[in-house]
């Protein structure tokens, strides 16, 4: 039980880790189109990302997959930067773009940032040839610290959206520019030579 702890609380850290805000940042970018009403869709698209992620991420530890840092971490912020893209282009914030795709680009992008942590988790876990139910812990804090990063984004943005009566479109544009932006950068920093 100790272990299972030790694992969910990575887990939850690790997708709410300010250092990393990378995964604040597309977990943001993904659910920033959604309203509180919304909050089933939210909770399925932000399990398809833990499933895409927890998929690679066991497959890396098992040694049946495995990519340079370098370009997972480019990667990474690319993922950031699409996301926040098919924001701005979503002409009617009350008219959903087709939930498939949506749910369809989390698992894939999950499958990105899984790859992600894949090396750190890798020196936790060792030479473990059983290792569901850590990565089951991990997978589980993870998924918690993601709504606990979805709630604060939905908390915002009522307090935006309701109480100081911005444009639910003016704010959906002004905050994917601003993760747009911060992608940006942290693309061409992580860009690969």
């Amino acid at each position: 039980m100790q272990d299972f702890k030790l694992y969910f609380d990575l887990g939850r850290q690790h997708i709410a880790d300010l250092a990393g805000y990378d995964h604040i940042l597309f977990v943001t970018a993904l659910c920033l189109r959604y309203t509180v009403q919304d909050w089933k869709k939210i909770l399925i698209l932000v399990t398809a990302f833990t499933i895409g992620h927890s998929i690679t991420l066991a497959l890396s530890v098992l040694n049946y997959v495995n990519i340079s840092t370098r370009w997972i971490e480019f990667l990474i912020p690319v993922t950031i930067l699409i996301t926040a893209i098919s924001n701005v282009f979503q002409k009617n914030t009350e008219q959903r773009t087709r939930v498939s795709m949506i749910y369809l680009l989390a698992l894939f992008f999950g499958m990105i940032h899984g790859l992600g942590f894949s090396n750190y988790l890798k020196g936790l876990l060792g030479k473990q040839t059983n290792i569901v139910s850590e990565l089951l812990a991990f997978n589980i804090g993870l998924e918690v610290g993601q709504l606990l990063i979805v709630g604060a984004v939905l908390l915002v943005s009522v307090i935006c959206v309701q109480l100081l009566k911005i444009q639910r479109r003016d704010y959906l544009l002004f905050v994917s520019g601003a993760v747009f932006g911060i992608a940006l950068l942290m693309t061409i920093e992580r860009f690969p030579n």
